[in-house]
């Protein structure tokens, strides 16, 4: 038993031993007031610097510098009435948008600002400002908020049909909310020229595989010379899906924009019909063995209504342009402005005629297929 104690006293000194010599060596290394001598100079303050290199400054920060300042959040209030009639706060939505012109115009989605006459504009400086909704169109899913503020940062329009599948897409916006306004992901390009959503619809979408959450609607899809070239609308949310972003070019953005701002809606020409295309068709169990749009009501007073159509006849040309599909027909009615005659090609029990059929402005509260 006596040994054992030896034994263990010695164990003592020795770990003691160790441990002093480790504290004399680290303050030989680190001196008396806690100084890095050591032979490098790695654990010093850096020195800073207003620049940095050439492979940090990529384009995505460059973009991000020049249009983030421009990019705000959008903050709607939803309120109702309680038993006593008192106006009760039940909702709050939060959306982006993009300052693009001086006046205080910013683009944003139709969806973000709902029914609201008047929203929150977040700047990207902190500031927050109310702003007024001038105008709304829910078929292409575009709004116009005004604000009144000087010296506003405003983001620079680019070339939509100039994107090619690949290029970089850079998206900025406000993701789960203002805690994190100004975010920017990155990626490509993935697609042009989708379509998604309700039958009907003619405007082509961009696809992107930058990361688009809730929140980022109405923020700035961005190329690579930081311009901007879409407004971030959508994504396809299901389980195991990612990377299918959308967003509405901004060169069909742009005449939807100064409509909205000069007239507060989109003045669009429209036959005054209700119909089918093929793939439609199929999807209700019916079989239409042609090309072209079958009618199956036409609008009392509508332009086709003035030129003779009626049900049953089947469009299958506007203009020059043939018509296959909803779609199509849409396209082509988008060349024409109200109060112009166009010429429209159709069948009637299997002969071909033509009629020439005044357009007259749509209505707003119309469906897609109601062209």
């Amino acid at each position: 038993m006596q040994h054992k104690r030896i034994l263990t006293a010695v164990v003592a000194v020795l770990l003691i031993g160790a441990g002093i010599y480790g504290g004399y060596t680290i303050h030989d290394h680190f001196g008396s007031r806690g100084t890095y001598n050591g032979t490098t100079n790695q654990l010093q303050e850096p020195s800073k610097s207003q620049s940095i290199s050439d492979a940090r400054n990529t384009a995505v920060v460059q973009a991000a510098k020049k249009v983030s300042p421009a990019v705000v959040g959008i903050t709607t209030k939803v309120y109702n009435r309680d038993i006593f009639n008192r106006k009760v706060l039940v909702g709050e939505g939060v959306g982006s948008g993009i300052i693009f012109d001086k006046s205080g115009y910013i683009a944003t989605n139709n969806h973000v600002v709902g029914t609201s006459k008047t929203v929150i504009v977040s700047l990207a400086d902190g500031q927050s400002t109310e702003g007024t909704v001038v105008g709304r169109d829910e078929k292409t899913d575009l709004a116009v908020v005004k604000i009144n503020m000087d010296n506003l940062p405003v983001a620079e329009f680019g070339d939509s049909d100039s994107l090619q599948v690949g290029e970089p897409a850079i998206a900025i916006g406000n993701p789960l909310g203002l805690e994190f306004q100004g975010t920017v992901t990155a990626g490509v390009i993935s697609s042009l020229n989708r379509t998604i959503g309700a039958e009907g619809q003619s405007m082509k979408l961009i696809q992107t595989d930058a990361a688009i959450n809730p929140g980022n609607s109405g923020g700035a899809l961005v190329d690579a010379d930081g311009k901007v070239v879409g407004i971030n609308s959508a994504k396809i949310s299901k389980e195991g899906v990612e990377g299918l972003g959308f967003a509405i070019p901004i060169n069909a953005a742009r005449p939807i924009l100064e409509s909205l701002i000069k007239n507060g809606k989109v003045v669009r020409p429209y036959l005054g019909l209700y119909g089918l295309d093929k793939q439609m068709a199929a999807r209700f169990g019916m079989q239409l063995n042609v090309q072209g749009i079958y009618i199956y009501k036409v609008v009392a007073g509508g332009p086709l209504d003035k030129a003779g159509l009626q049900h049953g006849d089947i469009i299958t040309k506007v203009g020059d342009t043939d018509v296959k599909d909803f779609s199509t027909l849409q396209s082509s009615l988008d060349t024409y402005k109200v109060d112009d005659t166009v010429t429209v090609t159709y069948t009637r029990g299997g002969s071909e005629t033509t009629a020439k059929v005044t357009l007259q402005e749509a209505p707003q509260s119309d469906a897609d297929d109601n062209q």
